[in-house]
């Protein structure tokens, strides 16, 4: 009970202390300005895995519960990881092979795990198996040998048994930890379906939107990029909608969740900042960026980490571009909980990454409005932040 208590003490304060300091690195000419931040549970880590997705979304589901109840909970990211693996595994299969099988996932993989699995706690599941930090490499090398092996067996005359589904759940017992039938909280014994009951949450009320142009506006679309394994749908609006949207809604009190391309020169976690620079060569990359990790190995230098400079202006066709081009890719989820503005006028997303809390700003990170304008490729939010006159767009009743 103690440890329980003093966890969720340091969750009512995470956000009220975080946000003293005015600028992005020590030494910086950034002077940021508070218009909005909105209640966020602590920063975490998702360590040397691929699993933002579910740190990302599982982050912002944590702040629509303490939107909706003041109550603030912290969630497994880890339970939402292995039930959605088992998922993924069966899709592969059925698909013969012909489908993307990986640690990265999507937004809409939260919510599908919620409604046909539940959800738990993070002290009922922490998904760590014995360790301190997570690191699925060797348990992916070991599930993507499992999953060659039954696809190899295609064809064959006695068909596909069931038994690699034991194989596989041995290895997530291993790797992750054993699913959760029951558990007990609070003096209350619970299933994850009738936690995920008690937390008021409906999935129904929650949407992706996007922006691009290979696809007729205003209307509703797939994402085809390769971690939408479960062909997750999300409807597509404007670029000065996409970010208009996102400002209303942390306006009016939500949060959004951010799923974002992070391999620019101008994302830069060590300096709290994402920008686009007018020119690009401003900014010198020494090194070579881990592949989960776009930051975590290059190390980038420039004044434009140390005072604002002008912005390359984005337009449609230039965001499109990167999109058809594949410099834009889909590497990483985060959640919005902040609006800013510099001293220019110049406004920033507050985000929460998943990285820890290394940086000046403790694991958030400034995001400028062309870098996001560039570089998102979706949102995901409740349907009620979606101002009237983009509902109406999008003629939703």
């Amino acid at each position: 009970m103690k440890k329980t208590f003093s966890f969720i003490l340091s969750i009512g304060i995470s956000t009220s202390l975080l946000f003293a300091q005015t600028t992005n690195v020590d030494g910086s000419k950034y002077q940021f300005k508070k218009l909005v931040q909105l209640d966020a549970t602590p920063v975490q880590s998702q360590g040397q895995t691929g699993t933002c997705w579910s740190f990302s979304a599982t982050s912002f589901f944590e702040s629509e519960i303490q939107r909706l109840t003041k109550s603030p909970v912290i969630l497994s990211e880890m339970y939402v990881v292995r039930k959605a693996y088992e998922m993924k595994a069966e899709k592969y299969i059925r698909m013969d092979g012909k489908v993307n099988f990986s640690e990265g996932g999507a937004f809409h993989d939260v919510p599908l795990v919620i409604e046909k699995f539940g959800i738990v706690p993070y002290e009922v599941y922490t998904g760590l198996s014995g360790t301190t930090t997570y690191n699925h490499g060797e348990m992916f090398t070991q599930l993507n040998i499992l999953m060659s092996d039954v696809i190899s067996r295609l064809g064959a005359p006695e068909g596909i048994t069931d038994e690699w589904k034991r194989k596989y759940n041995d290895i997530l017992n291993r790797g992750i930890g054993k699913d959760v039938e029951t558990f007990e909280l609070n003096g209350t014994r619970y299933t994850p379906k009738s936690y995920a009951a008690s937390l008021g949450l409906d999935m129904k009320n929650y949407v992706s939107l996007t922006s691009f142009t290979n696809h007729p506006m205003y209307s509703e679309c797939m994402l085809e990029i390769p971690d939408n394994w479960a062909w997750g749908k999300s409807y597509n609006v404007s670029m000065d909608d996409l970010f208009d949207v996102t400002v209303a809604s942390l306006k009016n009190g939500y949060t959004v969740a951010w799923g974002a391309d992070v391999s620019e020169k101008g994302f830069s976690f060590k300096n709290g900042l994402a920008i686009v620079p007018a020119d690009p060569a401003m900014i010198e990359v020494i090194g070579k960026d881990d592949k989960r990790f776009n930051d975590a190995g290059a190390e980038r230098k420039s004044n434009a980490f140390l005072e604002p400079m002008k912005e390359l202006v984005i337009t449609p066709e230039l965001r499109q571009k990167g999109y058809d081009n594949k410099t834009t890719t889909d590497d990483h989820g985060m959640h919005i909980v902040g609006l800013y503005t510099d001293q220019n006028g110049t406004r920033y997303f507050m985000v929460k990454n998943s990285w820890g809390t290394s940086n000046m700003p403790k694991g958030y990170l400034y995001v400028s409005e062309s870098y996001f304008k560039y570089k998102t490729i979706n949102i995901y939010l409740h349907k009620e932040a979606v101002p009237q006159q983009v509902k109406a767009k999008l003629k939703w009743s």
